[in-house]
């Protein structure tokens, strides 16, 4: 796994949060910085503790449940990958947020596991803001009648949305698919649905997270760009 000099981390850690104030929305505060923490060892996750990151972010079971028994217990555990049904049961008590619930058979997976263990979890619908065939998550004419099922599912609890760009994206583009999340996010906020609460906006990573906490991101996810 990973490792990095403290006084490396420490710079990049700040030159990430300088870009994370320039938004364009003017009553905002600025995007959360949620450190992906997937390739690194737990001696560098510990690391982030001293420079005030507690958030940070793990997408395999396999990989994320050793690690966890050797970090800080401060930490708060987001999960950023595509979670299989079957594997909701190993982490259902240790993430703070789960970033990619996409369908009725995870709300309900997620809902049965959370009431056994008597938590309420938050979570994240993703979106497929560029219709890549590749990747998970629904169209934006999909998330408001998913979100009208939710009522169903005590356990879970929405509180935004979440996206991932097209790798090879041009600026414009870019600005185009972050502007259509923020759009759909503040629309569905003010649909105000029984249940969900839209607070959060997951967009951006390494290549492009200056980009969408320009446009109105309020979490981005980077990874590469605190480890150079």
């Amino acid at each position: 796994m990973q490792v990095i000099d403290q006084n490396r981390l420490a710079k990049n850690v700040s030159n990430v949060l300088s870009e994370l104030t320039k938004n364009r929305y003017g009553n905002c505060a600025p995007a959360k910085l949620l450190a992906v923490t997937k390739t690194v060892a737990p001696t560098v996750i510990n690391q982030f503790k001293a420079l005030d990151i507690l958030d940070i972010a793990e997408n395999r079971v396999q990989v994320a449940l050793p690690k966890l028994t050797e970090i800080a217990p401060e930490f708060r555990i987001h999960w950023i990958g595509r979670l299989q049904t079957n594997k909701v049961k190993y982490i259902i008590d240790k993430v703070c947020m789960i970033h990619t619930l996409d369908r009725i058979p995870l709300a309900q997976e997620i809902d049965k596991r959370a009431r056994d263990i008597g938590v309420v979890v938050p979570a994240l619908v993703q979106v497929n803001i560029a219709h890549e065939p590749q990747k998970s998550g629904m169209t934006a004419q999909e998330v408001l009648p998913f979100l009208q099922q939710m009522h169903q599912y005590p356990g879970l609890k929405v509180e935004g949305l979440m996206s991932m760009m097209p790798i090879n994206a041009s600026e414009e583009e870019l600005r185009t698919f972050f502007g259509a999340m923020r759009t759909l996010f503040d629309h569905l906020r003010d649909e105000a649905v029984d249940g969900v609460e839209m607070r959060e906006l997951s967009m951006g990573m390494s290549n492009d997270y200056a980009i969408a906490a320009q446009e109105g991101a309020t979490i981005v996810r980077i990874g590469t760009a605190l480890y150079r």
